[in-house]
């Protein structure tokens, strides 16, 4: 079963504007099958292919002599030795759309790209499918809480259950398990942590340990939601801080964890400057931390911390799929542990959100946000509870408690 993916649209877009364009994202969220059937008319050459691996590596210079553009290249990031070459074509050609791309890793290939193809290159972020995506929705605008936003986007919003919600947190959002469901959830993770840390861990980045960083993986997995605290990790794990800042780094990069921002300008001196952890693919963090059924993460102790990572997810996705990299999320929390799960920056206006796994929205869901109001040079926009509740209602002004379906 293909889904069609939202961030086709923008993938169009960036081939009429640059002479390459370059989709990352987390191992397996789709990039391969995006691109063959946007860029169907290119050439398909994929890197893992040791012969094609062997000819770019020692032969960059006439590499693309064989695989003349238009040529879609997959998973790029082994053979960075091609970037410079990339770069001679299109400044003789000058053609746009080229060259498509595509990486499961950003840490080892990024910096050639900078250096070698600053200007040239339109780069979007695949992140795994969408609940828009997966009920087929054609809405594809970035999450607001507005009235415009709303009118557009209950047109074709699904009607989901609660105990359906907890089934799609659970399973994740991988294309391959999403389509398949006869494919054991169990498996399915245990091969993909295996693969992950066998060829991008051990080959791109010289981890020493892969039994720790597992049992790293996992510990993060277990702070999804939380105040990133490195110096717990490190003690949790047995390793050095250094380490541990670095394996995350390897975990961000590689899009498996997303570093939420705090907000603060200079009139919010009171703030924390601390980001929040979140696993972008809860199927994966509830994997690792054994939650092994739907039911008993729905139960658990960490059902709120799922929903929420699943929450900011989902949000992430609607602008990744619009081409967005820099994301305008926030969120807010001051040193007397006041907090607000997101805020979203539009325009020089903070929309505020909060994020309950119940279906039963109170005016106190949405009571923090006259925090904003207190920062002068900040505009506070309209906002709402995201929850399971099953319809879009005024809580308090314009504060409304949000149907997850609706994001």
């Amino acid at each position: 079963m293909y889904y069609k993916r939202h961030a086709e649209e923008a993938i169009l877009k960036l081939s009429k504007m640059f002479g390459a364009v370059l989709v990352t994202g987390a191992r397996q969220v789709g990039k391969t099958t995006l691109l063959k059937d946007v860029a169907s008319a290119a050439a398909y050459v994929t890197l893992d292919d040791p012969l094609q691996l062997a000819s770019a590596v020692e032969q960059s210079g006439t590499f693309f002599k064989d695989n003349p553009p238009p040529v879609f290249v997959d998973e790029i990031q082994y053979a960075p030795n091609l970037f410079p070459q990339i770069k001679i074509i299109l400044d003789r050609d000058k053609a746009k759309g080229s060259f498509f791309l595509s990486g499961s890793q950003q840490f080892k290939m990024m910096k050639n790209v900078s250096e070698s193809l600053a200007g040239r290159l339109g780069i979007l972020n695949l992140h795994g499918l969408s609940l828009r995506e997966l009920s087929d929705a054609a809405f594809n605008e970035p999450f607001l809480p507005t009235e415009e936003y709303f009118s557009k986007r209950k047109i074709d919003a699904p009607k989901i259950n609660y105990s359906d919600v907890w089934q799609i947190i659970h399973r994740g959002s991988m294309p391959e398990l999403c389509a398949n469901s006869d494919f054991d959830w169990q498996m399915f993770y245990a091969a993909y942590v295996k693969t992950y840390i066998e060829r991008d861990v051990r080959d791109l980045t010289q981890v020493g340990d892969e039994v720790k960083f597992l049992q790293f993986m996992t510990v993060t997995a277990s702070c999804t939601g939380q105040l990133l605290n490195v110096a717990s990790l490190a003690r949790d794990v047995g390793i050095s801080q250094p380490t541990a800042e670095r394996w995350l780094s390897i975990l961000v990069t590689s899009n498996l964890v997303y570093l939420l921002a705090p907000y603060h300008n200079n009139i919010t001196k009171r703030t924390v400057k601390t980001p929040k952890l979140y696993y972008l693919d809860t199927g994966l963090a509830a994997y690792l931390t054994r939650w092994n059924t739907a039911d008993v993460l729905k139960n658990g102790a960490m059902a709120g911390a799922f929903f929420e990572s699943f929450v900011i997810s989902e949000v992430i996705k609607s602008y990744a799929n619009r081409g967005v990299l820099e994301l305008p999320l926030y969120f807010y929390r001051d040193r007397d542990g006041n907090e607000i799960d997101l805020l979203i920056e539009d325009g020089g206006t903070l929309y505020p959100i909060e994020i309950k796994k119940h279906a039963d929205p109170k005016k106190s869901d949405v009571a923090k946000f006259s925090l904003l109001d207190r920062l002068p040079t900040v505009a506070r926009g309209h906002g709402g509870v995201v929850c399971l509740y099953d319809n879009l209602v005024t809580l308090s002004g314009n504060d409304r408690a949000i149907p997850i379906t609706l994001i």
